[in-house]
């Protein structure tokens, strides 16, 4: 499939500025074939959405996936687009996704000793250092560099051959897509419902095929024991307080804390396969079904904007909710009869209660 993906300008701007008014953009699916879905009219594909959309509506698109095709990602990647920029150009966040795995070829992320055996306290860190490391420096252009988007020579060349594998055999594979969110402000996410990892979690599992979310360490983390886990504070060049590791990747009671947001997108195997496979009509009659059309045998290195865009869609959400909070408690007097335990305290008040930890009141 050749999709030119055009976009064309209907409303919302002019000369270059947002007018306030909704933010119209069309892109047109120009390389269809509707013919080669003919045999959905007889046969729900496995694991695909036809026949739960039929369960649900009643009716369903009469070629393709309809909502459950990956082309509905054109307007999340859109979308994220706009606010990618705002996010740049106010904050300076950079937001850059790349592939981690794909089927069982994994790039490093944990260290060599890790896949041993048995249960000692003193194991190793939840992630090598070296994959840390490339947090902090990927950029884009590294990603693009490699048509696996996987920024390691050796490890996209094996993800490429075991791509082509799968489709040689008319079969699929899937994989994880990694992502980190770079100079965050601190404070976004809501503390109960609407954590930042759990509103993170909510628009990556919306993407079609996805299949896993994890956030920092991730089950990684579930392996290490708290003393090895836990990221005690430092200060930082800057005055402000930070952390010595960061396997919370950037988040703590579902809120952010300054350092580096990192997480990973599990992307199954996609469900449209030409392979020739078992299964049965909508009537329940025994049969065999091999799809025809184009489609992808492993979806994962596309969907690396995909996620990028979602990023960006969570934190323009979550940047637009902490700056209202700010504004309206601007309007209130401030707060200056608070005890210290219910400040964040001075560098002379920490002294006062260093000097006598049983005072009540410290003027903050």
């Amino acid at each position: 499939r050749d999709e030119k993906d055009l976009v064309q300008l209907q409303s919302g701007i002019e000369q270059g500025v947002t007018l306030g008014t909704p933010i119209g953009l069309l892109v047109r699916n120009e390389d269809q074939r509707p013919k080669d879905y003919s045999e959905t009219d007889l046969y729900p594909r496995p694991s695909h959405a036809d026949l739960t959309y039929l369960l649900k509506y009643g009716v369903k698109a009469s070629s393709g996936g309809g909502r459950a095709s990956a082309r509905e990602t054109i307007g999340r990647v859109a979308a994220g687009a706009i606010a990618e920029k705002y996010l740049r150009q106010v904050y300076g966040i950079e937001i850059v996704a790349f592939v981690t795995s794909v089927g069982k070829i994994q790039l490093r992320m944990t260290p060599p000793s890790s896949s041993v055996e048995g249960d000692e306290d003193a194991a190793d860190d939840p992630l090598d250092p070296s994959f840390i490391q490339l947090l902090s420096t990927i950029t884009r252009q590294e990603v693009d560099k490699f048509s696996t988007r996987c920024p390691d020579t050796e490890t996209s060349e094996r993800m490429t051959q075991r791509i082509i594998r799968a489709k040689e055999a008319m079969d699929s594979i899937g994989g994880t897509v990694t992502c980190v969110i770079r100079n965050s402000p601190v404070g976004l996410g809501e503390p109960v419902f609407d954590k930042f990892e759990a509103t993170l979690a909510h628009a990556m599992l919306s993407i079609p095929a996805t299949k896993a979310f994890e956030v920092g360490s991730g089950f990684r983390g579930t392996e290490v024991p708290g003393s090895r886990h836990n990221d005690p504070f430092l200060a930082k060049s800057d005055g402000t307080l930070g952390t010595a590791t960061n396997w919370s990747g950037g988040i703590q009671g579902g809120i952010t804390n300054g350092e580096n947001i990192y997480f990973r997108v599990g992307f199954k195997s996609p469900a449209t396969i030409s392979q020739v496979q078992a299964t049965a009509q909508y009537d329940g009659t025994s049969g065999t079904l091999a799809a025809r059309g184009r489609h992808d045998p492993c979806v994962v290195p596309r969907a690396v904007p995909i996620v990028e865009a979602m990023a960006a869609l969570v934190l323009m959400d979550q940047i637009l909710i902490q700056n209202a909070r700010r504004a309206a408690a601007n309007l209130l007097p401030p707060l200056d009869h608070l005890p210290p335990s219910m400040v964040l305290p001075s560098k002379r008040v920490l002294q006062k209660l260093a000097e006598d930890p049983q005072v009540e009141e410290v003027e903050v």
